[in-house]
């Protein structure tokens, strides 16, 4: 009896003495949002009265039978640092908290980007301590159901030590922000390198929509330890059917040599990240081999072995002899090959590649892919020879719809922020016309969720990247994926910064992410902060077709339509009959239109401008230096018109 008594006592000591929780977006170092109502909340005892004090604010509040509780602080003007004390049966004093301007960076591998990786790093750190600039950076995770609080982040002040990691397009964008505004500004940084939107949006999303409702019925809420299993089993039995034997790293030892029979290995295609081939998305360990046939005269040569880029890293070995090792994904590689190494006739290239996560493989300029001799090259380009010894087994974020809205967005639901920037859309170029009603989807979904009305919603078009050759004779659909951006402006309160001048067609991640932050701030600065300006490039308004020619009209030409170049020759139009055959076109600029004509179209009925995958050659902006978004004036169908989300099962 006494045990059970014991027993009981304890049971009530613990729960009479359970600590009121915040969320860990309420932390040290944080920013509030100023002009509107501030939620704060969080959990306690079933009924536990609770107290939040904030600069001269005291509230109250009862928490609810579940324990959860919130209050709504009334709207702050910009300052700080202030303590945010809230106290039930225990005390909570959050420090360094300041008020200004919260904004939500979200979105795949671009806006991941990190300062470190950016065009000019050491020269832009040395310009990065901003005390009043504070980054959050929201630890990536998944779930298959809403989750309440993150699985880690806090907030950090901008310095030399931190910047590093933060968003570089989020900072660029704060620190033009401070400067004009010279109030506190806050980025939360949520994003996940190649992530589809269907995965940012919630489950009530999908069955609300008419275009997805069927989709999300057939979708489980899931387990993700059972989807684990599942997928595992998947990835195995999918490599194991590219390759034709299972994944395992028992013959490892033996790959790097000379001798070595690989006549049963598979082949790929050299210079190419894996995911967009074969073997698909895996994060793993992947020998590839080629051999090649040497005169005497070259192997007796001093000879450079040129690798282009491996993802992640590579150990790379000639004829067993290993010639050079790095870990840094965006490094070229360039090794010299020791005297004595190559042989007349037949001789081996063994490459170790590790992928701890995104693209995998051996990738970028097919030129930077070669041996060089004193006199000649050796083009390596072509196909290789590969086998996936090992496989990082985890759930993609894109396994599911709405894994990482429950993980990394619900949680942050209803902190009051200002607007988001979101940079996104590579992985969805498959489905580009289906992006048309996914991405406002997603946009009115956040709005629904957030409660705070049709708060402003800025994002990147995609810039460059010449991933299939896509063009108006074969298709693009970087060119679509960019067109179902474009379109996304119907909603109220959007805002697009086009990137078309500062993109790398042989890198999906340019590193030039100062202007993609600049050209996001003139958007804000005009929009919400009233700092009236240009912020746009000029956007296809209407054609006139008269005779031969075409004549454009546009949209947000500021003082003018120019070239880049300041030339009369503008590039990238193209025109088309009936035929739907295009043909690049002779465009001038004239009274602020584009006429535009080929000798080859007498009866033109439609225009394109930029539409590739790769549009780097285009020359269209207005005076103000802002670029003009690619567009087509026709309304054909397009090669993503019959794709559509899937769930695997």
């Amino acid at each position: 009896m006494k045990k059970h008594i014991v027993f009981i006592f304890l049971i009530f000591s613990i729960m009479s003495n359970a600590n009121v929780r915040m969320p860990l977006l309420f932390s040290d170092g944080m920013v509030l949002q100023r002009n509107k109502e501030i939620p704060v909340w969080g959990w306690a005892d079933a009924n536990e009265k609770v107290e939040v004090h904030f600069n001269k604010q005291t509230k109250t509040i009862q928490a609810d039978k579940s324990g959860k509780w919130m209050i709504k602080l009334s709207a702050e003007k910009a300052g700080g640092p202030f303590e945010l004390i809230i106290t039930g049966k225990n005390k909570i004093v959050i420090k360094d908290v300041l008020v200004g301007e919260v904004w939500i960076c979200s979105g795949q591998s671009n806006m991941e980007f990190q300062m470190y990786k950016n065009l000019d790093f050491e020269k832009e750190i040395a310009d990065s301590n901003y005390p009043m600039i504070r980054h959050f950076g929201v630890a990536q995770d998944l779930s298959g159901l809403p989750k309440e609080d993150l699985k880690a982040g806090k907030w950090l002040v901008a310095n030399k030590e931190n910047v590093r990691d933060f968003t570089a397009v989020g900072f660029f964008f704060a620190k033009k922000l401070y400067a004009e505004l010279k109030i506190p500004i806050g980025i939360i940084n949520t994003s996940w390198g190649g992530t589809c939107v269907e995965t940012w949006t919630s489950r009530e999303a999908f069955q609300k929509s008419n275009d997805f409702k069927t989709m999300i019925a057939d979708v489980p809420q899931v387990d993700m330890d059972a989807v684990f299993e599942v997928y595992k089993k998947s990835v195995l039995d999918n490599i194991k059917k590219v390759q034709g034997f299972d994944v395992t790293m028992e013959n490892e030892n033996q790959f790097a040599a000379f001798n070595f029979d690989d006549k049963n290995w598979r082949e790929i295609k050299v210079p190419s990240l894996w995911e967009n081939q074969q073997i698909g998305n895996i994060d793993g360990i992947v020998w590839m081999r080629k051999t090649i046939t040497l005169t005497a005269e070259q192997a007796k040569s001093e000879a450079v072995l040129h690798l282009a880029k491996v993802d992640d890293e590579d150990i790379t070995y000639v004829n067993g002899v290993e010639v050079g090792t790095n870990k840094i994904w965006e490094d070229l590689r360039v090794y010299k090959i020791p005297a004595g190494t190559l042989k007349e006739g037949k001789n081996v290239i063994s490459v170790r590649i590790a992928d701890y996560s995104g693209g995998g493989g051996i990738y970028g300029d097919p030129s930077d892919l070669k041996i060089q001799f004193k006199d000649t090259n050796l083009p390596l380009e072509g196909l290789w020879k590969f086998n996936v010894v090992q496989v990082k087994i985890a759930v993609s974020p894109n396994s599911y719809p709405s894994l990482l809205y429950n993980a990394m967005v619900n949680p942050l639901i209803p902190y009051a922020f200002q607007g988001v920037l979101w940079y996104q859309g590579e992985a969805n170029v498959w489905r580009a016309k289906q992006y048309k009603k996914a991405f406002p989807l997603m946009i009115t979904d956040w709005r629904t969720k957030f409660k705070q009305g049709n708060f402003p919603f800025y994002f990147v078009q995609l810039s460059t990247f010449n991933e299939f050759n896509g063009n108006s004779k074969v298709g693009s659909r970087w060119a679509e994926l960019r067109e179902a951006q474009s379109e996304t402006l119907k909603l109220p309160n959007t805002g697009m910064a086009v990137t078309t001048d500062i993109g790398n067609a042989k890198d999906i991640h340019p590193t030039n992410k100062k202007d993609v932050g600049l050209r996001l701030a003139a958007i804000a600065l005009n929009n919400v902060y009233g700092e009236k300006q240009v912020f746009s490039g000029p956007t296809y308004k209407s054609q006139e077709i008269k005779g031969n020619q075409i004549i454009l009209t546009f949209n947000n030409i500021g003082s003018g339509l120019s070239t880049s170049d300041n030339s009369e020759n503008v590039k990238g139009f193209e025109i088309a009959g009936a035929d739907k055959v295009f043909h690049s076109a002779k465009a001038i600029i004239k009274d602020n239109k584009i006429i535009v004509s080929s000798d080859e179209v007498k009866n033109p009925v439609a225009v394109h401008y930029g539409w590739a995958d790769d549009d780097t050659e285009i020359n269209l902006f207005n005076k103000e230096k802002f670029p003009a978004s690619p567009f087509r004036t026709d309304n054909w169908e397009m090669i993503t018109a019959n794709e559509i989300y899937k769930v695997s099962k």
